[in-house]
């Protein structure tokens, strides 16, 4: 029997509707969030996107935590795209839609033609591909 089975990233907000249009919009995340609820669930293919607003959950957990100011360099969510040309049009497309960009595409000495943006809150986000075609 498996032990686990890892689907799930949260991201903790300050502005869940902010986020969810960035997602939906950039990246085609689809979800049923009525926008009152504190809890959201994206989903795009098997991956799920969770948010929940950092105040929501401070309250919830009775803690208090730190949070990054700007970007959020401590760590990434990842977007394979098919190829290279693909690497630069959804770069161009998500900067189009409002996403911050960090680095434009480039094609790596490992062979590897990435890019990375930010998302409202500054979370980091790599658009990439290892085939050139």
């Amino acid at each position: 029997m498996k032990r686990f089975y890892f689907n799930t990233i949260g991201i903790f907000t300050t502005d869940n509707a902010k986020v969810v249009a960035f997602y939906r919009d950039v990246f085609g995340f689809h979800t049923d969030w009525n926008g009152v609820e504190p809890n959201v669930e994206l989903r795009l293919d098997e991956m799920r996107l969770i948010l929940y607003p950092r105040k929501d959950f401070e309250q919830m957990t009775l803690q208090q935590y730190s949070y990054p100011l700007g970007k959020n360099g401590t760590m990434e969510l990842s977007f394979d795209v098919p190829t290279f040309a693909d690497v630069d049009n959804e770069y161009s497309r998500a900067i189009e839609l409002g996403a911050t960009p960090v680095f434009a595409p480039t094609t790596e000495p490992w062979g590897q033609r990435t890019c990375y943006i930010a998302d409202p809150e500054g979370n980091l986000i790599e658009i990439s591909s290892f085939v050139k075609e």
